[in-house]
């Protein structure tokens, strides 16, 4: 089998993880503080890095440091905000939710992209934010959605739109930004940045140590999640590009729901198919159509003003 035709196994693998790791947070909850989980997840990432990627680093560590401002920004938006917030909507929201409030992150990508890296608006992006919009209000209204008028929207809904944002944000910096480093140093880079960031917060939020019981909590989500998943996310950037790369993002509410059914016992609902299903469509329409929008009304006005 030759080596491109496998290449989908990078994301795939990714997202299956990522997947995992939406059930771990959920269970995670009552257990240990989310600031004890978002800090010892990297933690255990780098002590299982350190051996092999630290002798490296120390020899590029002139070119890591000549681009620290960019790899502390990465880290923050991609590895800390994303999965801080992440860990606290755990508290309120059930695991098929928070994957499917994930999904949005590529057309987040999409639209942040068009502001970030100027490139054209699509019709998938107009036509896909409106289906996504009809779907999400579906969602956080549970299938009502005059109540988002009257009873507002729910601060797990809120913590997962933020990490949605802030991983989206990451995917443009990411493709922006080429720092002229390899995969594993940036994933190692971004790692011990995340330390930075994570150590004051959370011996200021919480300070206390996670349990024992806890342990295996903690090693999924710092060696498959944490050590392992950036790599294989980056990888597949690397051999199909970003674009085809971020359409494997669909595949998250779908093994989401599906392991939370199965090892959660999670229900899904009315508003999880019919609100699920409308945003996962936007999000699909978004990567599909990839007709660029004719701003008409702007050439005819330079034409008007040349005339």
């Amino acid at each position: 089998m030759s080596a491109p035709s496998v290449s989908f196994l990078f994301p795939v693998s990714c997202i299956a993880i990522w997947a995992g790791n939406g059930v771990v947070s959920k269970v995670a909850v009552g257990v240990m503080s989310p600031a004890a989980l978002a800090w010892s997840r990297w933690l255990v990432a780098a002590i299982v890095l350190a051996p092999w990627l630290a002798p490296r680093a120390w020899r590029l560590r002139h070119h890591l440091l000549r681009h620290s401002f960019k790899l502390a920004t990465l880290a923050l938006m991609g590895m800390v905000l994303n999965q801080t917030f992440g860990y606290y909507a755990a508290e309120t929201l059930g695991a098929t939710e928070m994957g499917l409030m994930m999904g949005l992150t590529p057309l987040m990508t999409v639209g942040l992209s068009v502001w970030l890296l100027r490139e054209r608006p699509t019709w998938g992006a107009l036509l896909g934010g409106i289906v996504s919009l009809i779907g999400l209000v579906e969602l956080l209204g549970h299938g009502n959605p005059g109540a988002l008028f009257t009873q507002g929207i729910g601060i797990g809904y809120v913590y997962m739109l933020l990490s949605a944002l802030t991983y989206a944000l990451y995917c443009v910096l990411l493709k922006r930004w080429v720092l002229g480093l390899d995969n594993w140093m940036m994933l190692f880079g971004q790692v011990l940045w995340s330390l930075v960031f994570l150590t004051p917060f959370f011996w200021l939020v919480d300070g206390h140590l996670p349990p024992a019981s806890s342990l295996w909590l903690v090693l999924y989500a710092g060696i498959p999640t944490s050590a392992l998943s950036p790599w294989l996310w980056m990888q597949g950037i690397t051999l199909l590009g970003a674009n085809r790369t971020a359409i494997y993002m669909n595949l998250l509410p779908v093994m989401t729901a599906g392991l939370a059914v199965m090892t959660l016992g999670e229900t899904l609902t009315r508003s999880h198919w019919v609100g699920g299903g409308l945003t996962l469509a936007g999000v699909v329409l978004a990567q599909v159509i990839r007709t660029p929008l004719r701003l008409t009304y702007n050439t005819a006005s330079r034409r008007r003003r040349c005339a």
